[in-house]
């Protein structure tokens, strides 16, 4: 995986010295910026794939308390797992979804165990949506993408899961996948069914409204940050600026990347005093990007400034 990331940095790298290396030819401000525009698209490409692996984990549902701290942060937590099952599946389920989530490899076992174990289990769904984490963690996409399915077969609403699985596949995204195309759509349709499904979800018993409506908004906010993503990768930027503008409004933890691939689409939609404060908002927050960002940023700016001669 690391020898990929190095190759694609490689060949990033050397089409951006041949795009630089083309505008020096000329004097005008235009050809030059339209490469630093490709530039940027280049450097996204390869930057989303490697952020993929930075996302946040999530843990599935206790079937028996609901942690206020677990309830900001995973929707999950808040839907009605069953639990009329028999004590022993009732500690299997326990014994699998107190495993750390720093051990995917046991988390992997256990969960295994219980599906063929307790297939018909109203439990099976909370498993396999803590299996899709566990191979997310690993990396392992063949069975991330098969668990991720298996559950919303057994729950087509899981809002965890489409948000999820909504967010990861434009990241990692392949243009010489003969799916490409379909994969992109997918995890479109995914993005949309999570907001739709959201706008209707009842308040779960016991939750605060306060509660409920975070959990609802960190989803929404991932939600959109895949829709942007989605979209930049069909190179439709203003459908992405909309959306990643949304997973970025009021988020007191925005996506660094988001800032980043927002600025890139404002630049290429020529709007560069509002890709400039992307960009300034991006360099502001502590991450691999920071650096970037500010050279965006002033890169910007220039650009505005030329344009508004």
């Amino acid at each position: 995986m690391a020898n990929s990331s190095h190759n694609e940095d490689e060949n990033a790298g050397a089409s951006v010295c041949l795009l630089l290396r083309e505008s020096q030819g000329t004097d005008s401000m235009t050809s030059i910026y339209a490469s630093m525009k490709a530039l940027a698209v280049a450097f996204v490409a390869v930057l989303l794939v490697a952020l993929a692996s930075h996302a946040q984990m999530r843990q599935p549902a206790t079937p028996t308390t609901t942690s206020t701290d677990m309830q900001q942060t995973e929707l999950h937590q808040l839907t009605d797992v069953q639990t009329q099952v028999d004590s022993k599946q009732k500690d299997a389920y326990m014994a699998f979804y107190k495993v750390n989530s720093e051990d995917p490899d046991k988390k992997i076992e256990l969960g295994n165990k219980f599906l063929q174990k307790y297939p018909k289990s109203p439990l099976a769904e909370a498993v396999d949506v803590g299996l899709t984490n566990a191979y997310y963690a690993k990396q392992d996409w063949k069975d991330f993408y098969a668990s991720a399915d298996n559950a919303l077969a057994l729950k087509p609403d899981e809002v965890d899961v489409l948000t999820f699985v909504g967010w990861v596949i434009p990241r990692l995204y392949d243009p010489n996948d003969p799916n490409a195309a379909a994969l992109l759509d997918k995890a479109e349709n995914y993005e949309k069914h999570a907001l739709a499904v959201m706008t209707t979800m009842p308040k779960p018993a016991g939750v605060t409204d306060a509660q409920f409506t975070a959990s609802k908004s960190e989803k929404a906010f991932q939600a959109h940050s895949g829709l942007g993503l989605v979209y930049f990768r069909k190179q439709d930027y203003d459908n992405s600026a909309k959306e990643l503008q949304l997973a970025v409004q009021g988020n007191a933890a925005p996506d660094q990347a988001d800032l980043f691939v927002l600025g890139v689409d404002l630049q290429n939609l020529n709007r560069y005093p509002d890709a400039a404060d992307a960009f300034t908002r991006c360099s502001e927050l502590v991450g691999s990007l920071q650096d970037r960002c500010k050279q965006s940023a002033d890169q910007a700016k220039k650009q505005a400034s030329v344009t508004s001669k």
